[in-house]
């Protein structure tokens, strides 16, 4: 089995990790064209041939399915990713996970990229699942840059601007960018509220893992021999892992693996 996964940049990571957990037997490719990221400030037309770019990289390895990682190009591009590959290739998009984090019904924030932020893409889901769940958009400027780089200060300072427009009543917030997902745990304690429990986070690594494997008929199999390998492609070109992508317990768990033969 093979899984391929792309996105701009180490975003795919958390993403990656979810497929490794549930199938550690599972060959992975990771393609990411990190010179063009940040998509979000892109044209739609711009994401769309990068994604296309990125997408051909790792279907020229011959996965059972693509990962397309990435909100932003699963926003744009995907239409024209699906009319490319499939259904030779199954194609699996990231959406923000805004239904299930309303659930609750309480106050519920969206991390996402300014880009992101406001777009009638994102107003639609909010619309079409939140009801009366009171919903604040949080733009986060600089975050998915910090997190690319590995940028310890800089992901500080955008987590703590972004926790600042975090009403204090929030209890769930939506990780509306892949590459959040990698500081998760930071961003939960910058909007803990004292005397209260942790807020939610909701991802969507865990969703979009499963969902591929569903795609092509494979149960998860946690327990199965830790036989995968991991082919990196940057830009077309195979690679080694980012070093930065090692700063994230994601890129670790990847990392500790024999490359794919």
């Amino acid at each position: 089995m093979k899984i391929a996964l792309m996105d701009s940049g180490i975003g795919l990571l958390a993403a990656a990790a979810a497929v490794r957990r549930l199938r550690p037997d599972a060959d992975l490719v990771l393609s990411s064209d990190p010179g063009s990221m940040p998509w979000g400030p892109r044209t739609p037309e711009d994401v769309t041939a990068r994604a296309l770019d990125v997408a051909r990289a790792a279907a020229a390895h011959r996965p059972d399915a693509l990962i397309v990682a990435c909100n932003t190009a699963s926003v744009h591009a995907l239409p024209a990713l699906r009319a490319e590959l499939e259904p030779a290739l199954p194609v699996i998009g990231t959406v923000p996970a805004i239904k299930p984090s309303v659930a609750g019904g309480v106050p519920v924030a969206i991390w996402a990229t300014p880009a992101t932020t406001g777009s009638p893409y994102q107003r639609g889901l909010i619309r079409e699942f939140a009801g009366s769940v009171a919903v604040t958009e949080v733009p986060c400027p600089g975050l998915a840059d910090a997190v690319e780089h590995a940028d310890e200060a800089a992901i500080d300072r955008a987590v703590a601007a972004a926790a600042a427009l975090t009403p204090r009543d929030v209890r769930a917030v939506v990780l509306g960018c892949t590459h959040y997902e990698l500081v998760a745990e930071r961003i939960r304690a910058a909007v803990r509220q004292p005397g209260l429990p942790p807020v939610a986070l909701h991802g969507s690594a865990g969703a979009v893992a499963a969902q591929a494997l569903r795609r092509i008929g494979a149960e998860p199999a946690p327990s199965a021999e830790s036989a995968g390998g991991v082919t990196v492609v940057l830009s077309g070109r195979s690679a080694d892992l980012p070093e930065a992508a090692l700063a994230y317990a994601e890129g670790q768990l990847l990392g500790a693996v024999s490359p794919a033969r």
